[in-house]
């Protein structure tokens, strides 16, 4: 399948899904989950798979067993492609009722790859690489996020010239397009690689200074 877009009736989909999160919503319409959501996305990734590396599809339930809302399903799809070795640092593209999420970076790092960031962002070279990598996104229209702390981490002065990217535990960057008549065509396409091709230099930064854990394996189920 080549992708042509995300048509309407998948947004409609979890528009209902939204209003009505059970199972029996579910059972009804997962044949336009699969045809208007599932089957686009899988498309979509496929075509980008080349240049962002393997592609996985999330799945469409919801972890309930330790979360205060038991609705079952997820509100989007989501789709996640990470360069083989990278170690850190991933692509992320998001269709929901709220319309395209596109993003690149890092969601979560570990304790040591934390301390490896910070030592990075105090760093005279790579701090001001960095620096000067979120600038160029803000440029651009990409909004930086990730955990921050509320403080500047102990050990580092609160003056510090590049504070606020101290206080970050991960740190991504990303677009978010409403719903529009150019999701149901090849645009997103376009729009999604000149996402990610503005973010290659967020993830290299974090691939030559923070790059894989060296703590083990969570084990736990």
């Amino acid at each position: 399948m080549s992708f042509t877009g995300f048509p309407d009736e998948g947004l409609v989909f979890y528009e209902g899904l939204e209003a009505d999160n059970s199972k029996s919503y579910w059972t009804e319409h997962k044949a336009a989950y699969d045809t208007h959501v599932r089957a686009p996305m899988q498309a979509l990734v496929d075509e980008l798979v080349p240049e962002f590396g393997p592609a996985k599809l999330f799945r469409p339930y919801r972890d309930v067993r330790f979360a205060k809302d038991k609705t079952p399903y997820k509100t989007h799809q989501g789709a996640v492609l990470h360069p083989e070795g990278a170690g850190v640092g991933a692509w992320y593209v998001e269709i929901s009722a709220d319309g395209l999420r596109v993003a690149g970076g890092s969601w979560r790092l570990q304790p040591d790859q934390v301390e490896r960031y910070r030592r990075a962002v105090d760093d005279d070279v790579q701090g001001p690489r960095l620096q000067a990598v979120a600038d160029d996104l803000t440029a651009a229209g990409i909004d930086l996020d990730g955990h921050r702390l509320t403080r500047t981490p102990r050990g580092y002065d609160a003056d510090h010239p590049r504070a606020d990217l101290l206080r970050h535990r991960s740190i991504h960057g990303g677009r978010q397009w409403t719903p529009e008549d150019w999701m149901d065509s090849r645009e997103v396409v376009d729009r999604v690689r000149s996402t990610w091709r503005a973010l290659v230099p967020l993830n290299q930064w974090l691939a030559d200074n923070v790059g894989a854990t060296t703590a083990p394996p969570d084990r736990r189920r």
